[in-house]
């Protein structure tokens, strides 16, 4: 995930609380080695080297965690896919910050994306490929995933009052503060910093920025996941590429710069987020439909100028 996690927490046993934290903490490091495309050793990069060939057996919440991320793709009408790696590869942004794909390359990458090409056994817990070439990157939910298994621990050592960020795109909620009905967590209104989630500031002690935020979120036993195009890009000379790719169209989104969503579970705003983001202001109402008491927001260009439109449900947009 190659991202750094805080946590802050309230309760009255300053030891119990500190030895929960270190579990938890100690699971997303688990989670970590077991689900990165960049680890060799993981049980993904071993999934990646040898499903094409034939039924690789994984560990049943991994499995589940493949079903759910299969559920999200049809949800999402493909928009969320975890078999977006050849096209990432493609587009020079593993292991790299980008480039122009070769046409011919980029078309058989496209033949290699679609959760229809996973077969997956639930009787032997198995995944196959239905064709080599085939690659899962669980970059778009692996985070939200980890984070929402540590609060998982966190909740059996009977902590009631905990926040935890992974890289301030995804924030995980539980209980409230101290003397207050829920934890707020500010957007920022600069949508070049719309990957990260600020706001984190009056709870972990740091001074709150200057700038106004684009909206404040409460949050109680929920998540928030942010998404944007900035961060890994490049430019052609003509337009500019960034990192998130539409696993319909083989391209990187234009429809969107940032999107966020809250739900209950960190795993799909995790995901939802990145569908947003790929499905653009047309998603809105799909991403916010099908779970009762959704937030969202989506960030779009206007017009040939920078300029950006924004439009959210559930969010109270602040004014500039």
């Amino acid at each position: 995930m190659a991202t750094r996690f805080e946590l802050v927490m309230h309760g009255e046993n300053p030891v119990a609380l500190r030895a929960a934290g270190e579990e938890a903490f100690a699971e997303i490091e688990r989670l970590e080695s077991q689900l990165s495309l960049y680890r060799s050793s993981s049980e993904i990069a071993h999934l990646n080297a040898r499903a094409a060939f034939c039924p690789v057996q994984v560990e049943p919440r991994l499995f589940q965690l493949l079903i759910h991320a299969r559920q999200l793709c049809i949800e999402t009408d493909g928009a969320f896919d975890i078999t977006i790696a050849p096209l990432m590869r493609c587009w020079g942004f593993i292991g790299g910050n980008g480039r122009l794909p070769d046409e011919v390359a980029l078309e058989a990458a496209r033949g290699c994306v679609g959760m229809h090409l996973v077969e997956l056994d639930g009787a032997a817990f198995t995944v196959r490929f239905a064709k080599p070439g085939v690659m899962l990157d669980l970059g778009s939910i692996g985070k939200g995933y980890a984070l929402e298994r540590a609060m998982e621990i966190l909740t059996d050592a009977g902590v009631t009052s905990a926040l935890l960020h992974g890289g301030t795109s995804t924030v995980c909620a539980m209980g409230s503060p101290p003397d207050k009905t829920s934890w707020r967590v500010a957007i920022p209104h600069s949508h070049r910093s719309m990957g990260k989630i600020r706001g984190l500031e009056e709870s972990t002690g740091k001074s709150a920025p200057d700038e106004k935020p684009l909206a404040v979120v409460e949050l109680r036993d929920e998540s928030l996941s942010v998404s944007a195009v900035w961060g890994k890009a490049f430019a052609d000379g003509r337009k500019v590429h960034g990192h998130v790719i539409d696993p319909r169209t083989g391209n990187p989104t234009q429809e969107a710069v940032a999107a966020a969503v809250v739900v209950r579970s960190a795993t799909e705003s995790d995901a939802l987020s990145t569908a947003l983001l790929t499905m653009g202001p047309p998603g809105l109402s799909k991403i916010s439909g099908n779970r009762a008491g959704t937030k969202a927001l989506v960030v779009s260009r206007a017009g040939e100028k920078n300029d950006f439109r924004i439009v959210s449900v559930g969010m109270d947009i602040l004014e500039d």
